[in-house]
């Protein structure tokens, strides 16, 4: 009986170790404060902004933008220029095939929403699509008015001319398909670029694209659902020893707020252990739906004390200046 209460004592004793070396090795409560200033991802460029929450996978948002406060259009190199000026460190992109081999920048599955043909960019050649007015179906009033109606006639740029135009500046391109074949055709259009160009460069979409890419082009980041679950799931199981799985390395990882706290060491060993893998952090609002972004300076009361991460943004015009006026404080 004697025997068996050292054996339990000591039992006990070793679990509390284990849970005091896991405290210990994942808390932030040591961490000094940093100087570092957490760094924007500004989805779209400048763009026209709507009631997330009423969004579901068939929502033509052009049909529902708030009042406008600008006149930039998502996704054009006019919108990017704001963006990087505003204070944007990263902007994100979607691209969509041709019908003469190329990629168009835009965003929706087909042209219906918010220009004035249809049918999807598969159906146009990029000269033809330069013709299309990308600003013509947004309207704030139900159809009332439609303000950027005749302003978008040869604003959708190619992947080419937004790589061309900003040959120092950092972007995240999203295939918005699951096609492989378009993996194929984006690797053989960056495989042309220089290194030191393809490391400002980040690739998301579907896992096959990706998977293609990355096996194309093993040296540039990607994200997919497929690379985040490869990552994450060993890290929940092994990530309070602090090792970092393999597969984390040279990616992009979108930690939605509602699960971040679930990842050992949230927010800054975890993001340190990360970086030492080059897998970049950017954390996004709310379960990550619908490209939800820390929008509002109320937002970003939100975020750990001294967040080092990316933030997922929709209003790099509000967000940006933030940040500038809370480090001139």
């Amino acid at each position: 009986m004697i025997m068996r209460k050292k054996h339990i004592k000591k039992i006990m004793i070793f679990i509390g170790i284990l849970i005091l070396f896991m405290v210990l090795n994942n808390t932030n409560f040591f961490s000094g404060k940093s100087e570092h200033q957490p760094l924007l991802l500004a989805h779209r460029g400048m763009a026209q902004t709507f009631d997330i929450s009423k969004v579901s996978n068939d929502t033509c948002t052009a049909e529902m933008i708030y009042k406008p406060e600008h006149s930039y259009l998502e996704n054009t190199i006019p919108s990017m220029e704001a963006a990087f000026k505003e204070g944007a460190n990263m902007v994100e992109l979607d691209i969509k095939p041709t019908k003469d081999g190329q990629f168009a920048v835009f965003h929706d599955w087909t042209l219906d929403c918010r220009t004035d043909v249809e049918g999807t960019t598969m159906d146009y050649s990029m000269d033809e699509l330069k013709k299309v007015d990308i600003g013509y179906g947004y309207t704030y009033d139900n159809g009332k008015t439609f303000p950027f109606r005749g302003k978008g006639i040869g604003l959708m740029p190619s992947l080419d001319e937004v790589l061309s135009y900003f040959p120092e500046k950092s972007f995240l391109i999203h295939i918005k398909s699951d096609d492989a074949k378009e993996g194929e055709q984006l690797a053989k259009i960056l495989s042309k670029l220089p290194e030191d160009r393809l490391r400002l460069l980040t690739v998301y979409g579907g896992d096959k694209p990706i998977e293609t890419l990355n096996e194309k082009l093993p040296s540039i980041r990607v994200m997919s659902k497929g690379t985040m679950k490869s990552c994450l799931i060993p890290y929940i199981l092994t990530g309070w020893t602090g090792y970092v799985p393999g597969t984390c390395e040279n990616t992009e990882l979108h930690i939605p707020e509602k699960i971040a706290l679930f990842f050992w060491g949230w927010s800054g060993k975890f993001i340190e252990r990360m970086e030492k893998s080059n897998a970049r952090i950017v954390i996004v609002a709310g379960d990550g739906g619908f490209s939800e972004g820390f929008d509002s300076k109320s937002d970003l009361n939100r975020l750990p004390a001294n967040y080092q991460g990316w933030i997922w943004t929709n209003r790099i015009d509000v967000i940006a200046p933030a940040f500038q006026n809370k480090h001139t404080e």
